[in-house]
């Protein structure tokens, strides 16, 4: 299965509705603080500037993107029937 991690900060209603999102369709996740400066790196390593931000294997976004999830949901039930 693909990994998960979501890059959050505090106070983000995007990054709460985000993991409220991945968990109602099991996904699971990892959380990564924002406020840690390695995190934050790594976060605008991959060109986002705003929270939270999602890396799924291969693919990253940023901000609260349900039909990226749905997206995600799809490649990993193909994923599975393989």
């Amino acid at each position: 299965m693909t990994e998960v991690t979501v890059y959050e900060k505090d106070k983000c209603t995007a990054c709460t509705n985000t993991k409220r999102k991945l968990t109602d369709v099991g996904i699971p996740y990892v959380t990564a603080d924002l406020m840690e400066p390695m995190n934050l790196a790594a976060a605008k390593a991959l060109g986002h500037m705003s929270a939270p931000v999602v890396v799924a294997g291969d693919d990253s976004w940023s901000g609260f993107r349900p039909d990226k999830i749905d997206e995600l949901v799809k490649q990993l039930e193909l994923q599975e029937e393989k």
